[in-house]
């Protein structure tokens, strides 16, 4: 797992199916309107993010626009006409990752009785679509809390002593608004599939969202063969999830 501090500006991300034209718009405020792709454009766009997910998985959202550009097979002005900064499409990926991650985390809060089936069947539904690589970076920081951090933290009503996940501002206006929204709500599901394991007496008490997160990026690993990566992540979060169960004293 390869992840890259990245400050993201405040740019707004290019929504599915749309292009932003530089012409002026006959909306109010004369900003920029928003007209469909033609095919062949949309299936470039469709080409370029899933290119992104593929290389920022492998190498970390370090990975340059050509090497993004040359997996979707266009030219990397086709990338940039699409997302005008590297951190724009790091931002648009980091979302949908982001979003897939709690949806998940709450198909299985809903569809499993069991506090600890519902943390596992998450864990493994998270590693097999590799997600984990893709966490943006605000999710990943990890640390000891104090009481400057308590206005970030998300809350935890069991909260163990030691290593938490917090979400760190970072400079710039890019630090608010959707970006520790999205992140947020992953925080506040996970939670509760944490809280529930731990409650049920199935989750080791010292075990918090953070360890969740982690196990997700951890048990995700890229290497070159399909059918050896999809073996290796599911030995791997078999003896995380074991590390996970609480032990009769």
């Amino acid at each position: 797992m390869h992840v890259q501090d990245s400050h993201w500006p405040s740019a707004s991300t290019v929504a599915p199916g749309t292009a932003l034209s530089a012409s002026p718009g006959h909306g109010r405020g004369g900003g920029p309107r928003t007209t469909p792709l033609r095919v062949d454009a949309q299936r470039n766009l469709e080409h370029v993010l899933r290119a992104a997910r593929e290389v920022f998985g492998e190498l970390g959202y370090g990975a340059p626009m050509e090497d993004v550009a040359r997996r979707a097979r266009v030219g990397v002005g086709t990338v940039y006409r699409r997302f005008p900064s590297k951190e724009v499409l790091v931002r648009r990926i980091a979302e949908e990752e982001t979003s897939r991650l709690t949806d998940q985390a709450r198909t299985a809060l809903g569809q499993e009785d069991e506090p600890w089936s519902a943390l596992s069947r998450f864990l493994r539904t998270s590693v097999a679509s590799g997600a984990g690589r893709l966490l943006p970076p605000q999710v990943l920081r990890v640390g000891v809390a104090d009481e400057h951090d308590h206005a970030r933290v998300p809350q935890q009503r069991s909260q163990p002593a030691g290593a938490e996940l917090r979400l760190v501002p970072e400079e710039g206006p890019a630090s608010a608004g959707e970006d520790d929204a999205g992140a947020a709500q992953l925080l506040d599901v996970v939670g509760r599939l944490v809280e529930r394991a731990r409650g049920a007496g199935a989750l080791r008490p010292d075990v918090s969202v953070s360890d969740v997160l982690l196990v997700i990026a951890t048990a995700a690993p890229s290497l070159p063969d399909p059918a050896q990566q999809a073996a290796a992540s599911a030995r791997l979060l078999d003896i995380l999830l074991e590390g996970l169960r609480s032990r009769p004293a």
